[in-house]
């Protein structure tokens, strides 16, 4: 069966909550190892990557990004070489990088201070005489590309929403859900890191006004989590049989829930929630929560 084809989500009904519906798109499910927003961020740029004739695509990101796994996996369906260029010189290992190595992705860690360069023309002839021709993939995969395929997240039965939450990474999945979503429809982003210029990098994919960003529930920065937060997942999953990711669902649904919960919302009550997957970033999370002796986040 072809990675990328044309692929609907599962809607799951979760609850009523005074009044309020809330309804999980359940991306995560959309393949085992290239999930959620990856999946349809991936779909076109491999695709162009094809079209192209290139053999090799190169990313970038953390050593426990999601969109470094999906592109390692997508990679190794799709015939492709994978290069992978790791913020932080450290000689770290753990699930996520252990994973990508196993799909065949050749790993370049570089230092912080070098990766900020990442975006120059400089470092990207650097990589080329390293590497030599290679298709690039932004960090989080977000471009133009990705965007497209973002908007077919939404299917014409989503029409039946007021609002749609999604969390915010570096905006391209919310970006195409604002370009896909109905006039009477408000797209509802939650930021999963400290970032005041979101608003700025998502104009740059759509003009349309029917967003607002939420910056309430960063819990500290990226990849911060709290106990409060971590109770919330695992109940969460205790309740509705759905794992979350900390870094990204988790938050956003804590959100909304403590937002219902305070009587600040104020969106509409047929609320339908995207799961971008994330799950394979548990793992490299619960081995720092048993450093710190906190309780693990059950899958």
């Amino acid at each position: 069966m072809p990675l990328f084809q044309n692929q609907k989500a599962v809607n799951q009904k979760l609850v009523d909550i005074d009044g309020f519906e809330i309804t999980l798109k359940r991306e995560d499910l959309l393949h085992p190892t290239v999930s959620g927003n990856k999946f349809r961020k991936l779909k076109y740029n491999l695709k162009q990557a094809k079209t192209e004739g290139h053999h090799t695509l190169l990313t970038f990101g953390g050593a426990f990004s999601n969109h470094l796994a999906a592109t390692a996996s997508a990679g190794r369906i799709q015939g492709f070489k994978t290069i992978g260029v790791v913020r932080g010189d450290e000689k770290v290992q753990n699930p996520t990088l252990q994973f990508c190595q196993d799909q065949g992705m050749n790993l370049f860690p570089i230092s912080r201070a070098t990766y900020r360069e990442k975006d120059t023309v400089h470092f990207h002839e650097t990589l080329k005489q390293k590497f030599g021709d290679f298709y690039s993939l932004p960090e989080g995969g977000t471009n133009q590309i990705a965007v497209r395929g973002c908007t077919e997240i939404l299917t014409a039965a989503d029409k039946y929403f007021d609002v749609i939450c999604c969390s915010v990474g570096t905006g391209g999945t919310l970006a195409g859900l604002i370009e896909s979503a109905q006039s009477h429809q408000m797209v509802l982003g939650f930021t999963a890191l400290e970032h005041q210029k979101i608003t700025r990098e998502i104009e740059r994919f759509t003009s349309k006004k029917n967003w607002e960003i939420n910056h309430d529930y960063v819990f500290g920065g990226y990849a911060k989590v709290s106990l409060p937060l971590i109770k919330f997942i695992n109940d969460f999953n205790k309740n509705f049989k759905t794992p979350l990711d900390p870094i990204y669902t988790g938050k956003l649904l804590f959100g909304i829930f403590d937002m219902i919960k305070q009587k600040q919302w104020n969106w509409g009550k047929r609320i339908l929630v995207i799961h971008t997957g994330g799950l394979q970033g548990i793992a490299g999370m619960n081995q720092t929560l048993s450093k710190k002796e906190w309780p693990k986040i059950q899958v």
